[in-house]
């Protein structure tokens, strides 16, 4: 089992930037892909990155077409922390940010449904 506890959500005026983390515990995350979501009022969750577990494609991100460029995705398995630092925000990156880990050992991707570990989410709200 892993519990994910994420942090760092907060109100930011358009332009800048939020680091948000996700503690991991119950297990070591570096096996792991781990992948961060977001929900917007009246939005359905959708995907915003992923890290793939440290392996053969160690540290591998993905990212959501509106967001590349502009977040970045890593992590730390020494502090079994993934971090997601928000720069150049626009209101439109406003949500409530979600941690997510798949089962060991599968490939970091992009599906809401293939992740089974779920943190309580952060809020994010950029000002325009």
């Amino acid at each position: 089992q892993v519990q994910l506890v994420e942090s760092g959500g907060g109100l930011v005026q358009a332009g800048g930037s939020l680091r948000l983390s996700c503690v991991a515990s119950g297990r070591t995350v570096n096996r792991y892909a781990m992948g961060w979501f977001r929900q917007a009022p009246g939005k359905e969750r959708e995907f915003v990155a992923a890290i793939s577990w440290s392996g053969p494609s160690s540290g591998s991100t993905v990212y959501e077409d509106s967001v590349k460029g502009r977040f970045t995705l890593s992590r730390d398995n020494g502090k079994n922390t993934v971090y997601l630092q928000m720069d150049s925000l626009k209101p439109e990156d406003t949500a409530v940010y979600y941690c997510a880990a798949r089962l060991y050992l599968r490939p970091a991707t992009m599906t809401e449904g293939d992740y089974v570990y779920w943190g309580q989410g952060t809020q994010v709200t950029v000002s325009s």
